[in-house]
């Protein structure tokens, strides 16, 4: 394989699986050197064969872990055995290199049912190009490494099974799988009731997948979208979306959210990362944004006073804006308030209607406090919901002044504006979920992550 052939190889399907990544140029290889390798502050190194004498560096804001590794030296396997074949035909080359990113993302996964995954995958894509009863058709199924069955009937194969249309309608992938074995035969129904407690990562809605999968259980939801979802070890780990596949790494993102300060509770920044990925499979998109503990009223210009949900805030930002109305070229423009107005005064005289719903639901409660349905709720507000260090809701929905020289849509430029005063979370309406912060070396706001 060509190196040019190798690098769009790359950038069409291996980088979209390491969302947020790049090539960020090449290094000198040798044949003593391994196709895949960890490289200098966290990049990953590779090359296409042994023998080359180059590697790709590949780059994102996190550091690769070694599953990262593992995964790609399974697609690099996958790639050079489809090469050995010398196909010409570049329709069916770029078919079989899909295939190959989608076995190795399977053989990731597990050594005893890897063929039988590939194989629900395939099913299960070829379902979310057909309706049922005019309905896009969603489904779960579960392969079960625990137990095999007895009955090695063809009548209870699934590549069977999903050609009769009754199959489309036997779960739902919320409530309730099908089981197999790990080679494909059915075991029976799950019907996802009074799990067991389990700590799970996962979307809102599949929460209980994740509890049932655990170390030898695997998971794959097809969504009314057409979006396949891979579980395993109780948490989302893969996710196919428009065709391309993605991976997930929870863990990171929640230590990313702490911005390198020492204040930031965990709970805290594990409750915005499930409502930011609540939200990106909710379809509904979304705002967050986690303030640094000394960037608190510096963020409060940015943020309109009929949007502050918490009296201490709107106490700051009133006095704020009484400072600026005495500055001399504020005397002609009065304040909308009176100087000495309490909080709820405020509320009662403006009609504040969500200001007044929503501080009914919260409740007094911190945002990591509050069930995880109703966080979700309050994200998918239109504009930005803000949370201060220790985990008081700020505002709800709020409409950003951004920064002069702003670019992109206004979700993003809001979300790059407030970065600059901690830790910013756009969520997308198709489920693309990226993080912002400040470069203290330059003054810039910079991705952290991105994911989806």
């Amino acid at each position: 394989m060509t190196k040019e052939i190798f690098i769009k190889y790359v950038q069409e399907l291996v980088l979209p699986l390491f969302t947020g990544s790049h090539i960020a140029g090449e290094d000198i290889s040798s044949i003593r050197d391994n196709e895949v390798a960890q490289g200098a502050n966290g990049s990953m190194l590779v090359k296409p064969h042994k023998e080359d004498e180059y590697r790709l560096i590949i780059k994102r804001s996190q550091p690769f872990k070694n599953a990262d590794i593992e995964l790609m030296q399974a697609i690099i396997y996958e790639l050079d055995k489809i090469n050995e074949f010398n196909i010409t035909d570049a329709t069916y080359k770029q078919r079989l290199q899909t295939l190959a990113m989608e076995k190795a993302i399977c053989k990731s996964l597990t050594d005893v049912s890897s063929d039988t995954l590939l194989g629900v995958i395939a099913e299960l894509d070829s379902c979310a190009r057909k309706t049922y009863e005019g309905h896009r058709i969603k489904f779960g199924i579960i392969i079960n490494e625990y137990n095999v069955c007895p009955n090695k009937s063809s009548n209870l194969f699934y590549q069977n099974l999903f050609r009769k249309d009754f199959f489309a309608v036997m779960s739902n992938g919320v409530q309730s799988c099908v089981e197999i074995d790990k080679e494909g035969y059915v075991l029976g129904h799950v019907l996802f009731e009074k799990l067991r407690f389990a700590p799970t990562i996962s979307p809102y809605d599949y929460i209980n997948v994740a509890k049932y999968c655990g170390e030898k259980r695997i998971g794959i939801i097809l969504l009314e979208s057409g979006e396949i979802l891979l579980f395993k070890n109780h948490e989302l780990m893969f996710c196919k979306r428009r065709g391309v596949w993605g991976s997930y790494f929870h863990d990171e993102i929640i230590q990313l959210l702490s911005n390198r300060t020492t204040h930031t509770i965990k709970e805290i920044r594990k409750a915005i990362y499930f409502t930011a990925l609540d939200c990106s499979f909710a379809g509904s998109g979304g705002c967050l944004v986690y303030l640094n503990k000394d960037e608190l009223e510096n963020a409060l210009t940015h943020i309109d006073i009929n949007d502050i949900m918490d009296e201490k805030y709107f106490e700051i930002k009133k006095k704020q804006m009484i400072e600026e109305s005495h500055k001399l070229y504020n005397l002609n423009n009065p304040l909308p308030f009176d100087e000495n107005i309490t909080f709820n005064e405020y509320i009662d005289q403006n009609k504040l209607v969500k200001s007044a719903c929503l501080r009914e639901c919260i409740d007094n409660r911190k945002f990591h406090e509050l069930n995880r349905k109703l966080r979700q709720e309050i994200a998918s507000v239109d504009g930005a919901t803000i949370i201060d260090n220790d985990g008081t809701i700020i505002a709800v929905g709020a409409i950003v002044q951004i920064e002069a020289g702003s670019s992109g849509g206004g979700r993003l430029a809001a979300t790059r504006t407030l970065a600059k005063y901690g830790v910013a979370i756009k969520i997308s309406a198709d489920g693309i979920m990226q993080g912002f912060i400040k470069d203290r070396k330059n003054n810039k706001v910079k991705p952290i992550f991105t994911v989806g």
